[in-house]
């Protein structure tokens, strides 16, 4: 695992012209962008500023690390919240947008997004869809994507979509798994300043009963972009 940690007073931007960097560097080698989203308010400001940015969404693959199982005019959908923030004011072209049918049944939903997955991953001769970027956040309880403290879907080990009962919400998440996560190229996590500084210690000292640090220990390269209160 390499771990790389940014503390800043300009979140939105440092966030972003890591991303852009990202890109750059994806688009030539491979001469694709394969990036994830994560939901939340925290990216929110993140997004605005990408959408800003003359990015080839042309050659820009974009997919949602999670999403909670709503339609997509659901003020609680991630895919809501992207294409107001992101999407529609850069122009993404639909046919770079994969999104999780939260609508649907959760496990066919599941079933059908690791279907896309796949079937991508095999036109490029992947055993697994490798992400260029996987953007996540850090919720208080250490959880990320939708992969919480306590839930089935930390046990997954060859699934890389599923449907996750999150008992706290009485409700079902869409989430990527481990073994996907695993399989980027590069993680980035975005935390707000509001974010206790004990559990991001917590975290960095690899307590793996938090979701969060599975990932930054097993993670090929884990940036996390840290805001400071300005």
């Amino acid at each position: 695992m390499k771990r790389e940690v940014v503390r800043t007073r300009s979140f939105a931007n440092d966030a972003t012209n890591f991303i852009v960097e990202k890109t750059g560097v994806a688009l030539a080698e491979r001469d694709e962008f394969r990036i994830a989203l994560s939901g939340g308010n925290t990216p929110r400001a993140v997004y605005h500023e990408l959408a800003k940015r003359k990015l080839p969404w042309d050659k820009t693959l974009i997919t949602f690390g999670d999403e909670r199982c709503v339609p997509p005019q659901d003020a609680e959908s991630n895919f809501k919240m992207a294409n107001e923030t992101l999407l529609k004011p850069a122009g993404v072209p639909v046919s770079s947008v994969l999104r999780m049918r939260g609508e649907i049944v959760p496990s066919d939903a599941a079933s059908k997004y690791q279907a896309q997955l796949d079937a991508l991953a095999a036109e490029r001769g992947e055993p697994i869809y490798q992400h260029d970027l996987i953007l996540l956040g850090l919720g208080d309880d250490g959880h990320t994507a939708s992969l919480f403290p306590g839930t089935a879907a930390l046990e997954e080990t060859s699934r890389r979509i599923v449907a996750n009962y999150i008992p706290k919400f009485e409700s079902w998440r869409l989430t990527f798994t481990f073994p996907l996560i695993f399989a980027a190229r590069a993680v980035c996590f975005l935390v707000g300043a509001n974010k206790d500084p004990k559990l991001i210690e917590r975290i960095f000292s690899g307590d793996e009963s938090l979701p969060a640090a599975r990932v930054d220990k097993n993670a090929r390269a884990a940036t996390w972009i840290l805001a400071e209160p300005t």
